[in-house]
């Protein structure tokens, strides 16, 4: 069995797109995911599985997510190894103390993450910004609430990724690790 990481976008933010995550891991353990944590109350989750595409698990997750919930949103699928990339390939190591400001968005289109690219004209001074195929990478030095280009990614130019702050990127990974076998 393989392990892998799903990412919720948008979920438990406000008033709207109210998904349980008890629920969310009876609805993973129900379609046959083995070893499944939920992170914190915003969409994170990490399981083993048998399937190994994440455009396939992605694509159940959300059927399930849409027909328990009544929620809409993309679901964003990582194995373990991904997540495992994306950490190593930071170019930005920072501070525990600058965890909060740095953000990383996933997709599970790369094509989508690429299109990131041109938000690097909104960037501020101190602000760095970084995109590849696996992630995009934005450190805030001001805070996420003063960034243009975090704006950006949380709203329109974003709809199709999802991110997570530094922190709980590296809490997913060290789940992810827990469960391998």
């Amino acid at each position: 069995m393989s392990r892998f990481v799903v990412l919720l976008r948008g979920v438990n933010v406000g008033k709207g797109n109210k998904v349980p995550m008890a629920e969310v891991r009876a609805a993973l353990e129900s379609l046959g995911h083995h070893q499944v944590r939920t992170l914190l109350n915003s969409g994170n989750a990490v399981f083993s599985s048998t399937t190994r595409s994440t455009t396939k698990l992605a694509s159940a997750i959300a059927k399930a997510v849409e027909e328990r919930f009544g929620v809409v949103t993309p679901v964003i699928v990582k194995s373990a190894a991904e997540l495992e990339a994306i950490v190593k390939n930071n170019p930005f190591p920072s501070p525990e103390s600058e965890h909060s400001r740095f953000l990383v968005a996933f997709a599970l289109d790369s094509a989508k993450l690429l299109e990131l690219h041109g938000l690097s004209s909104l960037l501020q001074p101190g602000e760095r910004f970084a995109v590849n195929e696996h992630a995009a990478y934005l450190h805030c030095a001001g805070g996420l609430l003063q960034s243009k280009v975090g704006e950006a990614i949380l709203g329109r130019a974003g709809r199709s990724v999802t991110t997570r702050n530094w922190a709980t990127v590296l809490k997913l990974l060290t789940l992810a690790r827990e469960g391998a076998t």
